[in-house]
């Protein structure tokens, strides 16, 4: 089973002043200590050097890029990628602002733009043996259905099926990874509480405000059929990772055992539902 873990389910995250971040040692030390074999980056600068992975016993997924794809030509840095032997390029439509409280409105010769910049990075992704995937996310350029209809309509490159952000935006995961499977190359696996997501689409709340209420869950907490998205993704012969994702927000040091423990019943939820 290809599962691994990522940053900000410990809260470390590249938003300004998200929250309290821990350090890179504890959180790679915890993942290991729970069975995982693998991780995404996290947010520039959180790894000191690659050589903390080796030694710790993980290897590097890839990693989580906002870039601005609707204005000019952007150039994404894939030398990190290869030199840490990662094979996955998980792009995010970046508004340029900061966080993912709000998005500018996008003309339809912005979306030109979003498309042929995702075509040509996906191209020069794929010529360095990366995958490259687009990753729908609230507060990004993409994040309704009708966004993500778009970005499968309008250019070539695979996505990143993120359980969470598209029942956020307004996206049925599971009847996207049954009608799409095979558009679908990397997973990031995370449960909402649909109610607060709810007040997030209604603009209730903002995006950082549910988060910091619990809007992620356990995966089996909240409301994201996981038996049946991976049902649908076993049809499509998915054999990607599923990356575990419980977007956190710590107001401090952990008292108790922390985020981890929220992650291990991730996990072992997670690996029942794939060995059914």
């Amino acid at each position: 089973m290809k599962i691994a873990g990522a940053p900000i389910s410990w809260g470390v995250c590249e938003v300004p002043g998200w929250g309290h971040q821990l350090p890179a040692g504890r959180v790679l030390r915890e993942m290991r200590e729970i069975g995982l074999t693998a991780t995404e980056f996290g947010p520039d600068g959180f790894l000191p050097s690659d050589d903390i992975l080796r030694e710790i016993g993980l290897i590097a997924v890839g990693g989580f890029v906002p870039v601005v794809l609707h204005d000019g030509e952007p150039v994404v840095d894939l030398d990190r990628f290869v030199a840490a032997g990662a094979d996955t390029v998980v792009l995010a439509a970046a508004t340029g602002q900061d966080g993912y409280d709000d998005r500018p409105d996008l003309g339809d010769d912005g979306w030109k733009r979003v498309l042929a910049n995702l075509d040509r990075i996906a191209g020069a992704a794929r010529a360095r043996g990366l995958t490259p995937v687009l990753h729908p996310h609230v507060g990004t350029m993409v994040e309704t259905p009708e966004d993500v209809h778009r970005v499968l309509d309008g250019s070539r490159i695979a996505l990143c099926l993120d359980t969470g952000h598209l029942l956020i935006g307004g996206t049925d995961p599971v009847e996207l990874a049954e009608r799409a499977g095979d558009r679908i190359a990397h997973v990031h696996a995370k449960d909402v509480d649909a109610a607060l997501a709810g007040q997030v689409r209604a603009g209730r709340l903002t995006y950082t405000e549910a988060v910091a209420a619990g809007m992620y869950r356990p995966i089996g907490d909240g409301d994201v059929d996981f038996a049946r998205v991976a049902a649908a993704l076993r049809r499509h012969g998915y054999d990607g990772w599923w990356v575990l994702e419980q977007d956190t927000i710590l107001t401090g040091e952990p008292e108790d055992e922390g985020p981890v423990a929220d992650v291990r019943r991730s996990a072992d939820r997670l690996r029942a539902i794939l060995a059914s």
